[in-house]
């Protein structure tokens, strides 16, 4: 799964490495970025605008919100067969902005797990592979949710656990963010493991076990 990450570049920097879309002019270094908050996506909507979605997606058609919580990540293989993801994944789908995840390696015979930051050996931002939806509450208001879908390990993340997000190749987003509705036999082939040689990890203080932890130090090597 991936239930934390960060997004620590300068928003002129995320612009220029994305210099086809528009974000926000104003945001502050996330360094352990935690399901229930806002996350930067962007939305299959035509206008190439990213904004803060909640992490945890929230179906339209839930009864409250509560489901958001057990639905930060989607696995790939079934997107097409769960209730909760099949309709977003054929209408609503997105970016989700990021420089770098967490993962936590077991340990062999101990209850401990040992957190590693993973990220791209050039240091550049990137765009897991999301879905969204807009949820209306009773009284009215409107949330948008979103969450990252996951696939098997690549080389390197193998010996740290069994599922990493899914990294989109900057050449698959204009069919990815595609508003026509989508098949999923046209979209599953990019669902895959980033390459390998391409990324790092490294193992990092276990402060960022709690979400409260949100500082420069949480990236640091242990």
């Amino acid at each position: 799964m991936c239930g934390r990450f960060t997004l620590t570049v300068d928003p002129a920097d995320l612009q220029a490495a994305f210099p086809e879309f528009t974000f926000p002019t104003q945001a502050a270094p996330r360094y352990n970025i935690a399901p229930s908050q806002p996350i930067l996506a962007l939305p299959n909507d035509g206008t190439k605008r990213a904004d803060f979605f909640v992490w945890g997606l929230i179906p339209s058609w839930a009864k409250d919100a509560t489901i958001g919580g057990r639905l930060i990540n989607a696995r790939a293989e079934t997107l097409a067969e769960k209730p909760s993801f099949r309709g977003a994944y054929k209408y609503h789908r997105g970016l989700i902005f990021a420089d770098g995840f967490y993962e936590w390696q077991a340990r062999p015979g101990s209850n401990s797990k040992v957190p590693y930051f993973i990220r791209l050996k050039s240091g550049a931002p990137f765009a897991f592979a999301g879905l969204w939806d807009n949820w209306q509450s009773a009284d009215g208001s409107e949330v948008r949710s979103a969450t990252i879908i996951t696939t098997g390990p690549n080389q390197l993340m193998e010996s740290i656990h069994n599922r990493m997000p899914v990294i989109l190749q900057q050449d698959t987003y204009t069919q990815w963010l595609d508003p026509a509705p989508q098949s999923p036999n046209r979209l599953d082939g990019l669902l895959v493991p980033y390459p390998a040689a391409e990324m790092e990890a490294y193992p990092v203080s276990t402060l960022v076990n709690s979400p409260g932890n949100d500082r420069v130090e949480c990236v640091l090597p242990a």
